[in-house]
């Protein structure tokens, strides 16, 4: 059975925070959680496009139980600012979806706590929010934390000695960002059974979507934006792009660990199922030692707990 929307339970009663939520996959990814019954919170840093985005989803489900809260990725400070008002207001966190993401600025960028863009919004940022809200997800019978990686995970390495970028090529920068994000949801998962979280951590990938990512990151110029631009049939439509989040996010069937993108050629489209899992996202030991470097950087440490097996 090929997973789509009809076959998202009942999440009725559930509460889901979706980074990214005001456009692209993280829009349909927040659409079809409370099309189908979720209270959804749609993080981003960009008001009108959240205003839009409420507008938009109430306009296929009038009756969504959806609001749009303030969060720059790009700012620690904002990162901690939005947790503490979600953890104020006391609510158990059932689904957390680390969506938001930057791809390839053609010059570096820092965020504003001086980490190399990609890395500090598409990977810290989550680390830090992930860690704030634990209390909360903890609290949810069953909670989900998915990572959204890329295919881009393939060709990352992790170099604990140059996360930051400099010299700076930009896909090495965002292969490294999102071979991090996998990393972590897999070290998530040894912790959170090692430690009885009681939570389930899991990653997707979107194969290649017909998103603004691309162009909204390297501008209009490149193969890649060349081929977003006038090869736009070769991309997946971005609602069927969100499917392996979604199911990672709610499905039955989904194994915690377990890492989920499109299974047709080159896993670029194609029907939600399990993703190739790239060699170095299973280094234990480096996600490890990543695992303590970015709570160095963040500053942000998970509770001190036993090692996970």
């Amino acid at each position: 059975m090929s997973f789509s929307e009809r076959h998202i339970p009942d999440l009725t009663g559930k509460t889901a925070v979706v980074t990214g939520a005001t456009g692209g996959l993280g829009y349909e990814t927040a659409r079809m959680l409370a099309q189908h019954g979720a209270r959804v919170v749609l993080a981003g840093r960009n008001s009108e496009k959240g205003k839009k985005a409420v507008n938009a989803i109430r306009g296929v489900a009038a009756n969504a139980d959806i609001v749009f809260e303030m969060v720059d990725l790009g700012s620690l400070d904002s990162v901690a600012a939005f947790s503490d008002r979600l953890i104020s207001a006391g609510e158990p966190l059932d689904i957390l979806i680390n969506n938001a993401g930057v791809m390839t600025p053609p010059t570096r960028k820092t965020t504003s706590d001086g980490f190399e863009l990609q890395f500090g919004t598409n990977y810290l940022s989550h680390f830090a929010l992930t860690t704030h809200l634990l209390p909360l997800l903890r609290a949810a019978p069953g909670a989900r934390v998915v990572s959204l990686s890329s295919v881009a995970a393939r060709q990352g390495k992790i170099d604990l000695s140059n996360l930051q970028s400099e010299p700076y090529k930009a896909m090495v920068a965002y292969s490294q960002s999102k071979l991090a994000c996998l990393m972590f949801a897999f070290e998530l998962q040894r912790r959170s059974q090692a430690n009885n979280w009681g939570l389930t951590s899991l990653a997707a990938h979107p194969g290649v979507a017909r998103t603004d990512l691309i162009v909204n990151g390297m501008g209009d110029k490149g193969p890649a934006a060349f081929a977003r631009r006038n090869l736009a049939f070769l991309f997946a439509p971005v609602p069927k792009a969100a499917l392996p989040t979604i199911f990672a996010a709610t499905a039955p069937d989904a194994v915690p660990g377990g890492y989920y993108g499109p299974t047709g050629l080159f896993e670029v489209r194609g029907p939600a199922g399990v993703a190739t899992t790239p060699v170095a996202a299973l280094d234990v030991a480096m996600a490890r030692r990543l695992w303590q470097e970015s709570e160095k950087l963040t500053g942000v440490p998970f509770p001190v707990t036993s090692r996970a097996a």
